[in-house]
């Protein structure tokens, strides 16, 4: 397919005809990409559809079966991500190239390091970041342990860290995934002013209003091969959600009112603290009734993922109470609760979601592989579990070579689907779930509104905390607002706006505008 050409700038990166394949799956077939100099190309498609492999070739973590890569007009062939690195490229990962043990600071200047003679000028690196930090919006504390921060914080060490390194060419992929509007608003910024110097960025997203703000050109995969080349001016949200998925899309789905009687999931005076030992959720009160969905929005690190993780037995509340169906959970454990009848979609699926290295079918029973159906006497039946895989890998549409696979050789996208498929299939009472479409495209979100939805519809109570405001605006028939660990307000989801919510993210109140956070 022809590209189209917006301008005169010097293609600065071209993927060429470039093939990938995988054991039983072909990822790239045939791809063409142009990358001009100072222009944002954002790359559309599935999961699965081949973009992160596409942009791991151009960062030299595969090498193409066939097809050439030019930077700068040179034919190239990377043998490792250091050899693109060289080269002027950097890219931020979908999954955080992160050391949870080290500090922000330690993180970013790792195998970039500065020295004064023979030892590490850790204060210079230090005053970088900081100004790094600063120049760009990106707020972060320069000596707080990554594993402590929320994942938030740790996307943005990642942005500090590619911005250090000051490469040329930008590969950002799903930068987006976890800031809320405001910090997107900020980020588009950064973005600009990066190719307003002379930066060049492959932008991969699933967020089809940010392609259509910030996107000089758009190229669509689907099944590996480019379906679609075309400009944000030319298209909609609509038009790419098509080409995307090969059908038509709905961006909302219909829900009915639903009558609430019954309290499903009540916290009384709630106090949780987070890593640190600093207060996170303080007196907190809170209510989700039987078929409803309670959304939960805020800026991240306002105690979201404090107050999830206190319900669901996953830390430990300092103070008041949490009921759930009639029982006092508060000291439970997580396999506890799950059998009282409550699914959990976590925020971090990596850390507390999956087992990586497990098959597709253990992780779809990862939580359940004692049932009857699933285990006798303590010994696995295969049988029943590889069955069981294979229904909910057809039914939650997983794209996978087969159910033995190795979780870790999906797309992000995909590993997510196999966490929804086995929390949701497991017939709950009550749904705890994080940041449940993150990183999921535009069908599969669609997919799983309506799984949620037909959830609430069955009597199930949802309890529902979102960074993205149109998912927590679509789904919810009730919207409490997190600031600074407690309850600003609850709104009726159908009188509210994105402006009156966005107001109350920022400050804790609809009649003062909005202020940074101290």
């Amino acid at each position: 397919m022809a590209q189209i050409n917006t301008g005169t700038a010097a293609p600065v990166l071209e993927v060429d005809n470039v093939t990938k394949t995988f054991p039983g799956v072909v990822a790239n077939d045939n791809v063409s990409l142009t990358l001009n100099e100072g222009e944002i190309h954002c790359l559309l498609g599935e999961n699965g559809a081949g973009k992160s492999t596409l942009v791991n070739m151009v960062f030299g973590l595969y090498q193409p079966d066939k097809g050439t890569i030019r930077v700068h007009g040179k034919e190239t062939r990377f043998t490792d991500s250091g050899d693109a690195i060289a080269k002027g490229i950097g890219m931020v990962h979908q999954h955080f190239q992160l050391i949870p043990v080290f500090t922000v600071t330690e993180n970013i200047i790792l195998g970039n390091e500065i020295t004064k003679g023979t030892l590490l000028d850790f204060n210079t690196a230090r005053r970088q970041v900081l100004a790094i930090a600063e120049r760009y919006g990106l707020a972060v504390d320069p000596d707080a342990t990554v594993g402590d921060l929320s994942v938030g914080e740790q996307q943005r060490v990642e942005l500090v860290k590619a911005l250090f390194r000051d490469a040329n060419i930008l590969i950002l992929d799903e930068p987006t995934a976890v800031l809320t509007p405001g910090e997107v608003d900020d980020f588009f910024s950064v973005v600009r002013n990066l190719t307003q110097q002379g930066k060049s960025i492959i932008f991969i997203t699933h967020k089809l209003r940010e392609v259509l703000a910030v996107a000089d050109r758009i190229t669509v995969l689907r099944s590996g091969k480019v379906v679609g080349n075309t400009t944000a001016k030319r298209a909609t949200q609509q038009s790419l959600a098509n080409l995307m998925v090969g059908r038509d899309v709905v961006f909302r789905v219909e829900k009915t009112t639903t009558n609430t009687s019954t309290t499903a999931l009540q916290t009384r005076g709630l106090r949780v603290q987070d890593n640190r030992g600093v207060q996170a959720v303080t007196d907190l009160d809170l209510e989700v009734r039987t078929r409803e969905i309670l959304g939960i929005a805020g800026v991240e690190g306002n105690g979201q993922r404090e107050l999830v993780e206190a319900i669901c037995g996953m830390r430990p509340p300092n103070g008041g109470t949490v009921q759930m169906l009639g029982h006092e959970t508060t000291a439970w454990s997580p396999r506890r609760i799950k059998q009282l009848g409550v699914a959990h979609i976590p925020e971090n699926r990596s850390k507390h979601g999956v087992v990586a290295q497990y098959s597709i079918a253990d992780n779809l029973v990862l939580n359940r592989y004692t049932h009857n159906k699933f285990s006798k006497r303590g010994v696995l039946n295969r049988s029943a579990i590889n069955t069981e895989a294979v229904a909910l890998i057809e039914q939650f549409d997983v794209r996978a070579t087969g159910v033995t696979a190795a979780l870790d050789t999906l797309s992000g996208g995909n590993q997510q689907k196999v966490v929804v498929a086995r929390e949701l299939s497991g017939n709950p009472q009550i749904l705890v779930v994080a940041q449940p479409t993150r990183g999921l495209d535009v069908g599969s979100i669609e997919f799983i509104h309506r799984k949620i939805i037909e959830l609430r519809d069955r009597g199930v109570a949802v309890l529902l905390v979102s960074a993205e405001l149109d998912e927590i605006m679509a789904l919810s028939d009730r919207i409490g607002v997190l600031y600074r660990g407690r309850l600003a307000a609850i709104v009726d989801a159908a009188d509210t706006t994105r402006e009156k919510l966005g107001l109350l993210m920022a400050t804790g109140s609809t009649t003062h505008p909005p202020q940074a956070q101290q």
